[in-house]
């Protein structure tokens, strides 16, 4: 059994996170879900960025740093989607009793300092618009250079948030393939 701290998309809080909150408790995982956009969503990202512009790529970190603070005790997996998913990376290499990190659709800069073992597990659509393949080979290799345990599963034709059933970009194929080794590695990291 994984602790996950799952952080939203740029979408916000929407159910499909919720939805999926249940299916990772259903498996017998402990999930957090907290709402970096206090109650606001978008359903297009035109909205979506309007939201994010208001608060801040800075105050997003620090209501993510807050929402894990009480919960790192025991070793969080952090998780998120896209936008939550690069929060997620940020927060999780900065945790020092982090457990792994369940990237989807998303990633973010990795300092050139950083040393990690961490088990790291990234689902990506290929092509992706947001991650293009340059971007996560070199994400890929800079994470192994600091000492990450990484695997990433790319999803050919997929659109970006594929996870996601109330956006347009779900794919039901692909989301499965992605639950079901996503929860695989959740049972070993846990």
């Amino acid at each position: 059994m994984a602790e996950i701290m799952l952080f939203h998309s740029i979408y916000g809080l929407r159910p499909a996170v919720h939805g999926v909150a249940d299916r990772l408790r259903e498996a017998g995982h402990v999930v957090h879900v907290p709402d970096l956009y206090d109650a606001r969503t978008a359903d297009t990202m035109d909205e979506a960025r309007v939201i994010l512009d208001e608060i801040g790529r800075d105050e997003l970190l620090a209501r993510a740093v807050k929402a894990a603070a009480p919960h790192t005790a025991g070793g969080l997996v952090y998780a998120g989607f896209s936008l939550g998913a690069a929060i997620a990376q940020t927060v999780g290499l900065a945790d020092e009793k982090a457990k792994g990190l369940l990237l989807l659709h998303g990633t973010s800069d990795l300092a050139e300092d950083a040393v990690t073992e961490l088990p790291v597990q990234l689902h990506v659509a290929d092509p992706d618009e947001y991650e293009p393949a340059d971007w996560v080979n070199s994400w890929y290799l800079e994470m192994r250079r600091a000492g990450a345990d990484v695997e990433i599963f790319r999803y050919q034709g997929a659109g970006h948030l594929f996870t996601h059933q109330d956006l347009p970009d779900y794919d039901a194929h692909y989301a499965e393939q992605a639950w079901a080794i996503a929860l695989d590695f959740l049972a070993e990291v846990g």
